[in-house]
């Protein structure tokens, strides 16, 4: 799978929305999701901090934005961005939503769910496949994550 026009300027808010999160002291993870255009629809950045909430990863967060633009929980046609790689939580989501793409910018050697760790995406035991783009600016990625964790060491 290549790169598409629109999945490089929904990185490039998704990096946006990552550094939100961190500057409010939860982990820099930005996430948004486009439709078939490629337009944004939903967009989210980790708010667990905020929220008090274990599941409002950006992915989660930005899915139900997704849903509620569309009116439905069924987000075929629809490529979910994020900075970090999927959790298996969100992989799982990713799959409940039935996504057909996930692009995603660093690896996460710890907790990835989409290739690192696991690979529920794309685990042939489920009736749901993904399309996956992973390394989508990977190192400005990285940067946020490194610089975050670094401060609090």
């Amino acid at each position: 799978m290549t790169i598409q026009p629109a999945d490089a300027r929904a990185m490039r808010r998704a990096l946006v929305l990552a550094r939100e999160a961190g500057a409010d002291g939860d982990v820099p993870v930005g996430a948004v999701v486009t439709d078939a255009d490629g337009a944004i629809i939903g967009e989210g950045r980790n708010l667990r901090e905020l929220t008090s909430d274990p599941t409002a990863h950006a992915e989660v967060v930005a899915m139900r934005a997704a849903a509620a633009s569309v009116g439905s929980w069924h987000l075929a046609g629809c490529t979910l961005i994020v900075t970090l790689e999927p959790c298996a939580m969100c992989a799982g989501a990713v799959l409940q939503a039935r996504l057909p793409r996930l692009v995603f910018g660093a690896w996460d050697d710890k907790a990835g769910a989409v290739g690192s760790v696991y690979d529920i995406v794309r685990d042939r035991r489920l009736p749901h496949r993904v399309e996956v783009l992973a390394g989508v600016e990977a190192e400005a990625s990285a940067a946020l994550l490194r610089d975050f964790f670094g401060s609090r060491r």
